[in-house]
């Protein structure tokens, strides 16, 4: 267990110094790699006994409970790995590299409407310090569409009240100015001047958001928090629906595509257009719903 440790820790740095993976690719790489190890053990097979074919009935035991996506993950993860593990000598070349990566078909997210969004904030029991937190963060994360690592990696030096705006940093430490609204404004507020001092005390922390110990809030702590309001208020979400839901409201509210592309973040506009075709479907369903012309197949 102790050499496996090692292991992953060299493997860890590796990716971060030599491949120059973003520190959430390394991360993702590393939990896919482990699952692999754990398997391994399982199975009582040592790195060095590791063939093509080992990877093949590891992934097909993976399908059974896994989707196509988490499969390419692991995939990714295997490769990096194997690349690894041929530069120190333990594989005589990178098996994984033989792996096909399933082709993903890209469904479309799920969004909430308005009123589904406003039930699972009015979940959070804000007569608590805590609460008020939870109340600037989840605002904060659907005002400006932030994906969990940003709203946990906000600086308090970033959050400018006069101009309303934060500055985030998103993948590949990539830098961008998202405005928040009045609700965002009004709690961030409440929870930056009033009840962060609580728990920060005289220690110096930069996060804005941060746990009962005064330590920066990790993205584990933001899902499961996230879990908890989403069991209360009977709403199927997961915190990044949060900002599938801010793109696109503001679409339908009307805003530009370049616009909303910047202020998600994304490097290639064809990332941000999925959200156009969530319009699509939703005119549909209103078409079908409320459209008392022909029915599909009405006619003989």
């Amino acid at each position: 267990m102790q050499e496996r440790q090692k292991l992953l820790k060299q493997f860890y740095a590796d990716m971060l110094l030599v491949d120059r993976h973003s520190e959430l690719t390394a991360q993702t790489y590393l939990f896919s790699t482990e699952e692999f190890l754990s398997y391994l053990e399982e199975k009582n097979f040592s790195l060095e006994q590791v063939n093509a074919q080992v990877l093949v009935y590891y992934l097909a035991q993976r399908r059974t409970t896994c989707a196509e996506l988490t499969i390419a993950k692991d995939i990714s993860g295997l490769r990096a790995f194997g690349e690894f593990l041929f530069r120190k000598g333990v594989w005589p070349s990178n098996f994984a590299l033989e792996l096909d990566k399933p082709k993903v078909s890209r469904a479309l997210p799920r969004v909430l409407s308005v009123e589904q969004v406003d039930s699972l904030l009015a979940t959070i029991d804000v007569s608590k310090p805590l609460g008020v937190r939870d109340r600037a963060l989840y605002e904060l994360i659907y005002s400006c569409g932030l994906r969990i690592s940003e709203a946990s990696g906000l600086l308090v030096s970033n959050v400018h009240f006069d101009e309303r705006l934060i500055v985030v940093c998103g993948k590949g430490d990539k830098e961008r100015l998202v405005p928040f609204g009045k609700d965002a404004d009004q709690w961030l507020r409440k929870w930056l001047f009033e009840m962060r001092p609580l728990f920060v005390r005289q220690k110096t922390v930069q996060e804005v958001f941060v746990n009962a110990h005064g330590e920066p809030l990790s993205r584990k702590g933001i899902w499961k928090n996230f879990q908890t309001m989403e069991a209360k208020s009977g709403v199927s979400a997961k915190v990044h629906t949060l900002r599938h839901s801010f793109a696109t409201h503001l679409l339908s509210g009307g805003a530009d595509l370049r616009s909303v592309q910047e202020l998600l973040g994304h490097s290639d506009l064809a990332t941000t257009q999925i959200y156009t075709h969530i319009d699509d479907e939703q005119l549909r369903e209103y078409h079908r719903g409320y459209f008392p012309g022909h029915k599909d197949g009405g006619s003989k």
